[in-house]
């Protein structure tokens, strides 16, 4: 999807993360929405869309019970069953560019955590996973037979996947709405029990309560907001919905159409890639799209996490938020918020001189990818 910049994010907005006792998911997507709302300097009534995302493991973030508690009335809306933030904004800019709307409030809120429910009911979301009949009825499961492919294949080690973690827990320090903001060194890593082995704890997400909203808007009235805007450039998906009659599904090698499509939209390459945002379940994931996406190649993703490239200082800052492995788990909304704070230069101590493209990828398990290239300007 070539956007070149017809569509910008123009505010954003994210409520406290972690535990959130007695809210209701959808109270808490509205409060996030009223955040992104005064950044903006807009009222409701100025919103013609609204997109919502079902909540993970809950019957709520349905827009038609959103919009009559939030009181509103758009020409456009719509309900994405998983919209992880990817899915959802490209709905928008389609949306906008198709001429359905011209500002858009996307929207996520969840209680999870106090709610005691979560998404991951069968293994990786498909019942179609070899892993169901062992009990893998969550992502750790078919991630760890996802690694034992990836260290059969490549002589990848435990210590090198561990430094996605880390690279995490670095970055999360500096984010005061991250939730784990505890050092962990590789050491601390290295020595902590397993999940599912060769998976650990800090290699998959914690479960957390929040909320996190965008506002996405025309170009021509992009200028005319209190924040600088985030200009789309470009988006891709695709799905794998065969599931395991796709060769090699473990590996998820059809991730690599979504990079080459993204790429080709944006009129990029992957060197013009100044921030990485890759939505993390859990840290396979991150290991596979460092290799699909281009940013070393297939095989050399341990190795290459070893040089620190994705850490503060390095070559390559990825999950600069924390991620969902340290900040907070928010189906990747937050990774888009993160991705606009850097880009207008406002990440504080954990910002990036320099940056003005970001690259954002996430996944739905074994079923379906996505992507969005951002930038602070349109080339």
């Amino acid at each position: 999807m070539r956007v070149g910049g017809a569509a910008a994010i123009v505010a954003v907005g994210a409520t406290e993360q972690g535990k959130l006792p007695g809210r209701d998911a959808d109270d808490i997507a509205i409060e996030a929405l009223g955040l992104a709302l005064e950044e903006a300097g807009l009222d409701k009534d100025d919103l013609d869309g609204l997109i919502t995302c079902k909540s993970a493991g809950a019957d709520s973030g349905i827009d038609t019970s959103i919009g009559r508690k939030a009181g509103m009335d758009p020409a456009f809306s719509a309900t994405l069953e998983y919209g992880t933030c990817n899915f959802s904004l490209h709905l928008a800019v389609m949306a906008i560019v198709s001429g359905m709307a011209s500002t858009i409030g996307l929207v996520y809120g969840t209680n999870q955590k106090t709610g005691r429910h979560f998404a991951f009911t069968r293994a990786a979301g498909d019942e179609g996973s070899p892993g169901a009949p062992y009990g893998f009825h969550h992502v750790a499961g078919p991630a760890a037979l996802a690694f034992r492919r990836h260290q059969a294949l490549y002589g990848t080690t435990e210590a090198q996947l561990g430094r996605i973690a880390v690279s995490s827990r670095k970055w999360a320090m500096g984010n005061p709405l991250a939730i784990f903001r505890d050092e962990m060194t590789i050491d601390d890593y290295l020595a902590s029990p397993y999940l599912v082995r060769p998976v650990r704890r800090a290699d998959v997400t914690m479960i957390s309560d929040g909320g996190a909203a965008l506002v996405v808007t025309t170009r021509d009235r992009a200028s005319g907001f209190p924040k600088a805007p985030v200009y789309v450039l470009a988006g891709a998906q695709q799905t794998g919905l065969r599931l395991y009659q796709n060769d090699d599904q473990l590996m998820r090698p059809w991730l690599r159409a979504v990079a080459d499509r993204v790429y080709a939209d944006a009129n990029l390459t992957r060197e013009d890639i100044d921030l990485l945002y890759i939505q993390d379940p859990t840290s396979v994931w991150v290991l596979q799209m460092l290799e699909w996406f281009g940013f070393c190649n297939v095989g050399e993703a341990g190795p290459f996490l070893e040089t620190g490239a994705t850490e503060p200082g390095g070559v390559l800052p990825l999950n600069t938020n924390g991620g969902q492995l340290s900040e907070a788990y928010m189906w990747g909304w937050l990774h888009l918020v993160e991705a606009v704070r850097q880009l207008r230069g406002e990440a504080g101590e954990r910002q990036v001189g320099g940056a003005r493209v970001a690259l954002y990828c996430s996944s739905k398990a074994f079923e379906k990818g996505a992507a969005t290239v951002l930038a602070s300007e349109v080339p």
